[in-house]
C-alpha cells in the first residue's frame, strides 16, 4: 500500500540547515465544492514540512508524532503547486516546534501554519 505522503504526491524538493522545502501538485480531488484547495490538503503539507524538518534534523533515527499544530489561511489556493517552507524554531529533548510558510505557484503566500512535534524514541 502506498505512503500518505505518496498518495498525495508530496516531495521533499530543498532540505535547510533549518527545515526542508516539500511540494506537492493541486489535482482536481484535492479541490472542495468552490473550487479551490480544500483546507485540509493545506493542513497536511504544513504538517508533513514539520515532520519531514524534524526526521532529517534527527538523520531519521527517532520516531515522532504531531502533538498540535495551528493554521491560518491568508488566500484561496488554485492554480498548480503548493509549497510549504519549514523553519525549526526549537528542536528541545522532547518537543521540536516548526514555523511553516505555505506558497501556490505564483508565490504568493497563502497560509502560515506553526506545529509540535514530540520525540518518541529511537526506531
Amino acid at each position: 500500500m502506498d505512503s500518505f505522503e505518496q498518495l498525495l504526491q508530496i516531495r521533499v524538493v530543498k532540505k535547510h540547515e533549518d527545515g526542508v522545502t516539500v511540494s506537492m501538485p493541486l489535482l482536481p480531488q484535492f479541490m472542495n465544492s468552490a473550487g479551490v484547495l480544500h483546507g485540509g490538503v493545506l493542513a497536511t503539507l504544513a504538517d508533513e514540512a514539520v515532520g519531514f524538518s524534524v526526521d532529517y534534523h534527527f538523520n531519521r533515527k527517532r520516531r515522532i508524532t504531531t502533538t498540535e499544530m495551528k493554521i491560518n489561511y491568508l488566500l484561496p489556493v488554485t492554480g498548480k503547486r503548493l509549497t510549504a517552507r519549514c523553519h525549526l524554531v526549537r528542536v528541545g529533548r522532547h518537543l521540536c516546534v516548526g514555523r511553516v510558510d505555505l506558497t501556490d505557484s505564483t508565490k504568493r503566500l497563502v497560509a502560515i501554519a506553526t506545529a509540535t512535534y514530540m520525540l518518541l524514541g529511537e526506531k
